[in-house]
């Protein structure tokens, strides 16, 4: 069986390029200011409170793990912030660990942090489909594999890009399933959460070469083709023919860089297009460039 949340992870292609110890003590506030690259934290020890633009603030316990597929502004303090909204001074401790507020003593908190990359030109699209906030409570799976992360960047072992690069999928995997299914953010995960829906989005990922239509893709979630159209636009977050033209899109998009001898015809017929001519039209207007040009490009 065709399992979506996997093909979604794996087209995003993640990287863990950065990652670091940070511990805070006292009363401190760190703000950063980010361009929409996805951040993770792992609590190890002790309390803090992260608050994300736009949402309201959550205290984060030892345990917890936090997972912003696209991060922008947000800012991280002490239970208690500083008076202000400055941040505090921090130093760099002798074993490489940021210490925020008090730099002496032992710390009231201590995280690990980190940035992912996603190399797959597909990324706004793909993390449209995933929850803007994943917050995870008490999962040691989650700290085991964020602790493998941080000891694998920091070799220069063989094979040490593919070993990050699988150790980020299975983290994302792991954290976006830990999430609570109808209560999460909309997205796949919610749709997926959604017995009646899941169906359906299985069969888009199973069979895309398949003509869908609203109402066939309401029969199979046996649901009535209104209810079904509301319930999947309000649950996913964007129309049944929306997402599944995005997931033709990135299929599409995915062979073209791939496959070097791959003819339009042929990616044509795998993605669900009668023909060359109207996939290309239908490329065009959703990526801005013509197929073959496209594909000329990323080669």
């Amino acid at each position: 069986m065709v399992d979506p949340l996997a093909e979604v992870v794996s087209l995003l292609q993640p990287g863990a390029p950065f990652s670091k110890f940070v511990s805070g003590a006292d009363k401190w506030r760190v703000r950063r200011a980010e361009n929409g690259r996805p951040f993770y934290c792992a609590v190890l020890l002790g309390r803090s409170r992260l608050a994300i633009d736009g949402r309201e603030p959550v205290i984060l316990e030892k345990g917890d793990f936090v997972l912003v597929p696209a991060a922008f502004d947000f800012t991280m303090t002490s239970i208690e912030p500083p008076k202000g909204k400055h941040e505090t001074p921090r130093i760099v401790l002798p074993d490489g660990e940021i210490r925020n507020g008090v730099h002496d003593g032992p710390p009231d908190v201590r995280m690990m942090v980190g940035y992912c990359t996603f190399a797959s030109p597909d990324a706004s699209l793909l993390v449209s489909l995933l929850p803007q906030f994943v917050h995870v409570h008490g999962e040691q799976r989650l700290t085991t594999l964020v602790e493998l992360l941080k000891d694998e960047s920091r070799e220069r072992r063989p094979a040490r890009e593919v070993i990050l690069s699988r150790l980020m999928e299975v983290l994302l995997i792991e954290a976006l399933r830990s999430t609570a299914g109808l209560e999460a953010s909309p997205g796949l995960l919610r749709g997926l959460a959604d017995e009646r829906l899941a169906v359906a989005i299985r069969r888009m990922h199973e069979r895309p070469t398949e003509p869908w239509t609203v109402a066939q893709l309401a029969k199979e979630a046996a649901l009535s083709r209104s209810t079904f159209f509301e319930r999947f636009s309000r649950a996913v977050g964007v129309a049944p023919m929306e997402y599944l033209l995005g997931w033709r899109m990135a299929k599409a998009k995915d062979l073209l860089r791939r496959k070097k001898e791959v003819t339009v015809s042929e990616v044509a017929e795998q993605v669900g297009y009668s023909s060359a001519s109207t996939f290309s039209v239908a490329f065009t207007r959703h990526v801005g460039l013509p197929p073959t040009h496209y594909a000329r490009e990323q080669q």
